[in-house]
């Protein structure tokens, strides 16, 4: 008897402990403008930051901003990559400046290739500033081409010259399969060895469901050359527009993947990054869905602590497009894959336009930073205060983020 009620207390203890959330790591959130533009013709958009360790001011890292103009007049309509550099972590920074080698290029029959959704990183074992994204073609006037197909693309930052080779295209292994396919938007990660796991949505050539499937690429990466060496399960969803914008993160030696889909938003977790349990959708801790659908979610990962940002119904904001606004932050339940709602807090308030494309960048053990323009369409939200402001919203660490040494996160997570 005594040795079957020792097993029940051991069985108790168990169960509180799994279902026990972890404590609550504390932060404080400096919110900041880094640049503005509105002239009812294009604002800024796709702003998420790269850091090169130990080159700026007093051993600070250097920042590099990246985004793109996106004209207003056509959905998804953007220009090549411009670039914004501090020295300083943020204090000043340098004006946006056009980079050709991420410019468009002429095709032809009047059309545009080009790149976007990009998410630079820093790839420490060969000390080169990565950026990732995928590929997109337009015609001369605006319309998005949705026949091409689409490829992951990259491009690598010279700091010295202040130079990006011409962006490139992933080659993939099955073309049929890959068809229409690319990193978009992604968070993505660095594995000590150097290798890379890229989350990554896709189409085959002649699918013409709406449905993506999402999977990881592992890569290996030489310092110039981004090279496909295998991916993961193929996550799918059998309702509109399926799995895709997929972002990863990996926090005390499991990784996590949050999907975007049109109706919700998904999770799941693996050991090892590309084989992962079923997909559930995000709901917080007492059962009630998150609320977050056709955009995307991003994570914030910090020693002794996960988060996810996002954005949500129920805010007062279902005059938002797609209630894109405001940007939140709660805590993640690492087992139990749910969003902590009691720690749930706004990082960049809603003025009237939406923020769907959001960047994390983790800048230093003291800092984290999530980067985000204002999207200004429909005009007629704008007199809630929007003007096409780029905001950082620097969390600040109560406690040093010490990242797991078994992989080296990249700087875009």
């Amino acid at each position: 008897m005594k040795t079957r009620l020792l097993i029940l207390c051991g069985v108790v203890l168990l169960v509180m402990s799994t279902c026990q959330p972890e404590k609550e790591l504390k932060y404080s959130v400096k919110l900041d403008v880094v640049t503005k533009h509105w002239d009812g013709k294009f604002n800024w958009t796709q702003a998420r930051v790269g850091t090169i360790p130990g080159t700026g001011e007093n051993g600070n890292p250097v920042l590099i901003i990246t985004m793109q103009k996106w004209f207003v007049e056509h959905s998804d309509f953007y220009s090549g990559l411009y670039i914004m550099r501090s020295e300083n972590m943020g204090i000043a920074w340098t004006e946006p400046e056009e980079h050709p080698e991420l410019g468009w290029r002429e095709k032809k029959d009047s059309i545009i290739s080009g790149i976007c959704d990009f998410v630079p990183g820093w790839h420490q074992p060969t000390g080169k500033l990565l950026a990732l994204g995928h590929t997109v073609y337009y015609y001369k006037d605006g319309q998005l081409l949705k026949d091409r197909p689409r490829a992951t693309a990259y491009s690598v930052y010279n700091p010295e010259s202040n130079k990006w080779t011409s962006w490139k295209e992933l080659e993939m292994p099955d073309k049929e399969k890959f068809y229409n396919s690319g990193s978009g938007c992604a968070q993505w990660l660095v594995k000590s060895d150097g290798t890379l796991l890229v989350p990554a949505y896709f189409k085959g050539k002649g699918d013409t469901t709406n449905c993506y499937s999402s999977t990881v690429l592992y890569c290996s990466f030489d310092g110039e050359k981004l090279t496909y060496i295998e991916h993961g399960d193929e996550l799918k969803l059998d309702v509109p527009r399926g799995c895709y914008e997929p972002s990863i993160t990996l926090y005390k030696d499991k990784y996590y993947l949050t999907l975007r889909n049109d109706i919700k938003a998904y999770v799941t977790v693996s050991e090892d990054g590309l084989h992962w349990l079923p997909i559930k959708p995000w709901k917080f801790e007492d059962g009630t869905e998150l609320g977050s659908y056709n955009t995307q979610q991003h994570w914030v990962a910090h020693s002794e602590g996960l988060f996810l940002v996002y954005t949500r119904r129920g805010a007062n904001n279902d005059h938002i497009p797609r209630n894109r606004a405001p940007l939140f932050m709660a805590q993640v339940d690492p087992d139990l894959l749910f969003v902590l709602k009691t720690t749930e807090r706004v990082l960049i308030p809603e003025r009237g336009a939406m923020m769907g494309n959001f960047g994390v960048t983790t800048i230093s053990d003291k800092e984290t930073w999530v980067t985000v323009g204002e999207n200004m369409y429909p005009e007629e939200n704008l007199s809630r205060g929007a003007d096409g402001s780029v905001f950082a919203a620097r969390i600040l660490w109560s406690k040093p983020n010490r990242t797991n040494k078994k992989n080296i996160a990249s700087q875009s997570n």
